[in-house]
């Protein structure tokens, strides 16, 4: 079958650091659902995986965290779907991605694909919707009935770096979840996406957050999602958190962060790493399908709106080395989709 993969970690302007392959289709077994691959997203996930490392790999290294396409076959322990399911998922970091005609997921990461939506504008959302939601409502702890949101304004605030794909969909769930959110933009293109999507109140993060934040009349801010450059906005973030707050980063640092800076604020820090639970094979795996229905039923309702703001024809090495690129320039608002075989 048709995929798109790499040997050598090289530069995207190389035609070779993703290329047309051709690999065995799989077989359904246990849990997994064989998924024909409608369309897919890319994410920096995607780039990072493909620029780190030096050695050559003897078999292409397949992409791709965001994908939906129909169920064509199953497994013998499948209970949640059956052939000709419509799907959207961002699968395991432990397998080969989506960026293949046909691919292998767990259907406990998996979730129906929402009836409204485009091809495109579905695969825009699982890997961000998810990443949102367990950041905002499993790490941060952040009260949400999906039943009745909206229904009431709860007098906190939250910061969200809001332009990208996460952020995007963050301030989205966080303003169902009543909160009042400010976003930090600093394009007029990327203010302007944010406040499409919710934002409040919007500071630039290329200034300095806490006389931004202040400016608003706002002292200290109950939650904090970081979602890009934690070494750069530590010390902002310590200083705005308030009191009991909390925060949460998807964003590793490359410098040691002073943990001691919330010890008097009692302030309570947490990571978020969507794949951690098909890592590790968690108990609680399971979660992500949950997630995902929910997902579906919010865009459904028209509580949610995709993402996506690119589309890319057909899926190739082409194509996908521009959505690269795209990523690469570190100016991306929403997301990028590549959709349908040639």
């Amino acid at each position: 079958m048709h995929a798109i993969g790499f040997t050598d970690h090289l530069p995207i302007e190389d035609p070779a650091s993703l290329r047309d392959v051709t690999i065995a289709k799989p077989s359904a077994q246990g849990h997994d659902l064989l998924v024909q691959v409608q369309a897919v997203a890319v994410n920096p996930v995607d780039v990072s995986v493909r620029k780190t490392g030096h050695e050559h790999l003897m078999r292409p290294k397949i992409l791709g965290w965001d994908a939906t396409g129909i169920v064509t076959a199953v497994g013998e322990a499948v209970t949640l779907f059956q052939p000709g399911d419509y799907v959207f998922y961002a699968g395991s970091f432990r397998r080969p991605g989506c960026d293949s005609a046909y691919h292998l997921v767990d259907e406990r990461l998996v979730g129906h694909a929402p009836a409204t939506l485009t091809t495109a504008a579905r695969a825009a959302m699982p890997l961000t919707s998810l990443t949102a939601y367990e950041a905002l409502f499993e790490q941060l702890h952040i009260p949400f009935d999906p039943a009745k949101p909206n229904s009431e304004k709860c007098n906190q605030t939250i910061l969200i770096n809001g332009a990208g794909g996460v952020g995007s969909i963050a301030t989205q769930l966080a303003k169902l979840a009543g909160l009042t959110v400010i976003s930090s933009a600093s394009r007029p293109e990327s203010i302007a996406w944010t406040q499409q999507h919710g934002a409040d109140l919007v500071v630039d993060h290329h200034h300095d957050l806490v006389s931004e934040v202040h400016a608003l009349g706002i002292k200290d801010v109950d939650y904090i999602l970081g979602l890009s450059d934690l070494d750069s906005h530590w010390n902002e973030i310590c200083t705005l958190i308030k009191p009991g707050g909390h925060i949460a980063s998807i964003t590793e640092n490359r410098r040691p962060i002073d943990l001691k800076k919330l010890t008097k604020k009692r302030g309570t820090f947490a990571w978020e790493w969507m794949y951690s639970k098909s890592y590790y094979h968690t108990a609680d795996m399971i979660s992500q399908h949950d997630i995902l229905e929910t997902i579906a039923d919010l865009l459904d309702r028209g509580l949610l709106q995709s993402t996506l703001s690119q589309t890319l024809r057909p899926i190739n090495a082409l194509n996908l080395r521009q959505a690269h690129q795209l990523i690469e320039q570190h100016h991306m608002i929403g997301k990028v989709v590549i959709e349908g075989w040639k």
